[in-house]
């Protein structure tokens, strides 16, 4: 009897083909999409909302707001516009969850760390002109950072990674995990309060 060679799976579609077939409406560009990042955005999501089922939901929308997004956007970075666009997401969810039940989430642990320091001024004529400044000025400190803090920060803040995963990943100890976000909130501190934030 003759053997078969076992079938090998093809490596993932670089981004710029996949982004391609967006532009090209090409539904393929959905399954490329999901081989490629399910399990990334799927982390994404769970870090913030705890659900597997809304996970999978925010997954869908996702890939419908990637693909109505391309055209006109043409990201350069495939992975974080998908982040992007996951988070604000998620996020959506867990505030429509929260109005119906209380759940665990990273999400309400890292809005009690850096609560005090954003405002709740939506009702303020100059409340969007200070959200984007408030933006820029964080970014500018996130920019300047030693790349493991940064790595620190993105994966807290913006990932909404547990403090046990970011330390795994970096191959430290939870405290000092804990350290350095506690000196880079106090960085962020000086920060804001140089450029005229009380804080």
């Amino acid at each position: 009897m003759k053997l078969r060679p076992r079938a090998t799976a093809l490596p993932p579609m670089r981004d710029e083909e996949i982004i391609e077939l967006y532009w090209l409406r090409d539904e393929t560009a959905i399954t490329e999409t999901d081989r490629k990042y399910k399990s990334y955005l799927l982390t994404v999501a769970y870090n913030i909302v705890h659900d597997s089922l809304d996970c999978e939901e925010c997954l869908n929308d996702t890939y419908i707001g990637a693909w109505n997004a391309m055209p006109p956007s043409r990201p350069r970075v495939l992975k974080a516009f998908l982040t992007t666009i996951m988070r604000r997401i998620a996020i959506n969810r867990y505030h429509v969850n929260t109005r119906k039940k209380s759940i665990p989430s990273e999400l309400s642990v890292l809005l009690s760390e850096l609560g005090e320091w954003i405002a709740d001024d939506s009702d303020s004529v100059s409340a969007e002109f200070d959200a984007r400044r408030l933006a820029a000025v964080i970014s500018d400190y996130i920019r300047a950072l030693p790349e493991r803090r940064k790595f620190i920060f993105m994966s807290r803040y913006y990932l909404a990674e547990p403090i046990d995963s970011i330390a795994r990943e970096l191959g430290l100890s939870r405290s000092m995990i804990n350290k350095e976000l506690a000196a880079i909130r106090s960085g962020l501190k000086e920060k804001l309060e140089s450029e005229g934030y009380t804080v």
